[in-house]
């Protein structure tokens, strides 16, 4: 799955490659292209984690969800109130996940993870919280709730 997204400010194309799905947002003041490449092997590794750790992952993964809908989102066109359901259904899955975890420590969060989310807030931030950036942004965690899930139900198979 590919989606285009015109930019609207020059960006730096180092980081952003990887493995995976590729999302494409291309820059109108040259021939780059960010493109931001879903973290597929992530969800493999985590996978084959142990059933705690596929829960800090999956815990992970609505936090940072959760941070990203928390930005600047009056150019996307979504009804507000759709926007803050979803944030409420979000956090509360991740707090009722937390409360499945034995040791409720802080282990240290999946640091790749935590870069893909970081380089889709740059992206964001670069094409000014555009219509076209949210919607690169809804397809990206449409995947990951998809997969998320998937993860989350192997816990009840094992």
């Amino acid at each position: 799955m590919r989606g285009t997204v015109k930019k609207t400010a020059p960006a730096q194309q180092e980081g952003y490659a990887g493995r995976g799905q590729r999302g494409h947002a291309h820059n109108s003041n040259t021939t780059e292209d960010v493109e931001v490449n879903f973290p597929h092997h992530l969800y493999s590794q985590a996978s084959k984690a142990s059933a705690e750790d596929k829960l800090r992952f999956t815990i992970q993964i609505l936090e940072e969800m959760a941070a990203l809908f928390e930005k600047d989102h009056k150019n996307a066109s979504w009804e507000e109130n759709t926007v803050d359901h979803f944030l409420i259904v979000v956090t509360q899955q991740a707090d009722g996940l937390h409360s499945c975890i034995k040791s409720h420590g802080h282990k240290k969060q999946n640091k790749k993870l935590r870069m893909y989310f970081k380089r889709l807030s740059h992206i964001m931030e670069q094409m000014g919280h555009s219509a076209e950036s949210w919607e690169l942004i809804r397809k990206e965690m449409k995947t990951h709730l998809m997969r998320a899930d998937q993860l989350a139900s192997s816990l009840l198979t094992n």
